[in-house]
């Protein structure tokens, strides 16, 4: 007898059902197992470490090349070489221009720390710069901004009238500034506050041969230490290595040295006293040792660690420390220095966010550009619309 003909293809379109829910189930364990692997510190941790090590792994093709073509490498490796030379002399120029240049900057910081320090007062034509008031006025017409004239000079005499006539210069320039940037902000201790209040100037001077700089640290009458500068040098090298020349980037600072504090009896900052129980081990008895060990501090940074002859026997420690304290003399050097007013505004602060937020606004906004997916987005209507359809993806 003949089998039904649609009976028969039920049959084998259940038989494909049962096939095609088989393997959903086994694509839900697979997922469900891979899923499970993935939450697995220990996987994920062996996972990146093969893709770490896959980085940067030469991919052969230069040990492929042709005999001839690996010699030819040679010479433009050598043009190369010479090239990085000329770099190094380029940088020493700029360097040599900046210390010309700063003797330019050096009597307008002059008159800087003068009005800070309360030594000279600005007459009114130096004083002359529009305040945000003023600012919002512009539009006002010019009986309105006579009223707002009058308005805001009588509250200026009533502030002038309020205010301490014994304030000298700007009370803690030096200290407001180095609490608003965070590099420096860090280093700050509570106990180092009241010494740097009596901070009144920092100054950099170049040196040209050999390359570098040094901060200097100009303080008033205080009752820490009885010393009125302290200095911070920092020595720079501007040539190649000979071990790996190509990694020349430019100047770069690589040792610095501090300078001794006169610490007035009882009040040095950079240690502490601690006291501690011991116990005897025959006796039994227990006594109190009073020991001193270092301090955090912020006048630490007068005291760098000391680099070894053997940059490879650095402790990596040491060598963290020295590359926070290699940054902070530049930055110092490089910015605080020359927009210090803008520091302690905390509008230099307020520019710096505004970059940093720029660039990554426009990385996420590239990558949402590139990522974004529309699920309804139907190519029919679009194309009706005009609109250009959207790139299909290989999965």
């Amino acid at each position: 007898m003949s089998a039904d003909p649609e009976k028969a293809m039920e049959s084998h379109d259940d038989d494909h059902e049962s096939i095609d829910e088989d393997d959903d189930e086994e694509a839900k364990d697979e997922k469900s197992v891979a899923s499970q692997l993935l939450k697995n510190p220990a996987v994920m941790a062996a996972l990146q470490g093969k893709l770490d090590s896959m980085v940067g792994s030469p991919s052969g093709y230069i040990e492929s090349l042709p005999a001839v073509v690996k010699r030819r490498l040679k010479a433009l490796k050598k043009i190369q070489l010479e090239a990085t030379k000329i770099e190094a002399k380029f940088y020493e120029e700029i360097h040599l221009l900046e210390c010309k240049y700063h003797n330019l900057y050096s009597p307008l910081y002059e008159k800087r720390t003068a009005i800070t320090k309360g030594s000279y007062e600005p007459t009114d034509p130096e004083c002359e710069w529009p305040s945000d008031e003023e600012e919002e006025d512009e539009d006002l017409s010019e009986e309105m901004k006579a009223k707002a004239k009058l308005h805001n000079d009588e509250k200026k005499k009533k502030a002038e009238s309020a205010a301490d006539k014994d304030t000298k210069g700007v009370p803690e320039f030096w200290l407001t500034i180095i609490k608003n940037v965070d590099m420096l902000q860090e280093m700050v201790q509570e106990h180092d506050e009241p010494a740097l209040k009596s901070l009144e100037d920092i100054t950099v001077a170049f040196t040209e041969n050999p390359m570098g700089f040094t901060l200097t640290f100009h303080f008033g009458a205080n009752e820490y230490f009885s010393n009125t500068v302290l200095t911070k040098e920092y020595s720079m090298k501007c040539e190649p290595s000979e071990d790996d020349p190509f990694a020349f980037e430019g100047p770069e600072i690589y040792k610095c040295k501090g300078c001794p504090i006169n610490w007035k009896p009882g009040k040095n900052l950079t240690v502490k006293t601690v006291k501690k129980k011991q116990k005897h081990k025959s006796k039994g008895s227990v006594r109190t040792v009073t020991k001193t060990v270092k301090n955090d501090s912020f006048f630490n940074f007068f005291d760098p660690p000391a680099i070894p002859d053997d940059e490879a026997d650095m402790d990596p420690d040491v060598q963290e420390l020295l590359t926070s304290d290699f940054e902070i003399g530049h930055y110092i050097r490089e910015r605080v220095i020359p927009r210090a007013v803008l520091f302690f505004t905390g509008e230099a602060l307020e520019d710096d966010d505004f970059d940093e937020e720029d660039e990554d606004g426009e990385e996420e906004e590239g990558e949402d550009e590139e990522d974004e997916e529309d699920p309804d987005f139907d190519p029919a209507k679009a194309a009706a619309k005009g609109d250009k359809p959207q790139e299909c993806k290989q999965q």
